[in-house]
């Protein structure tokens, strides 16, 4: 039986009915979404002339390099940028 809107007595019979989570918004499954957005902020970078350095820090540091970046209202990678710049900068003039 079809829910009709102006029908009163139809709604009352899917009243109990539960709907689970919110209705798609994308036809694409998640890890496919995940995918696609990756892919897209790859391309973003590239356009830009970004290259992905990956590096592993200790939990101190990583703290550290948040509280400077939050507190300076930079973004943890500028941060980085910055600070890698300025160490080029000190051995190029040595």
């Amino acid at each position: 039986m079809a829910v009709e809107k102006t029908d009163r007595t139809t709604m009352d019979l899917f009243a109990t009915e539960k709907r689970r989570g919110r209705p798609r918004s994308n036809p694409l499954p998640r890890k496919e979404q995940l995918r696609v957005n990756k892919r897209n902020q790859i391309q973003r970078d590239r356009t830009l002339g970004l290259k992905r350095i990956e590096l592993k820090v200790s939990d101190t540091l990583y703290n550290a390099l948040n509280e400077h970046a939050a507190a300076n209202g930079i973004s943890r990678s500028h941060l980085i940028e910055s600070i890698l710049m300025e160490q080029l900068d000190s051995i190029g003039k040595a």
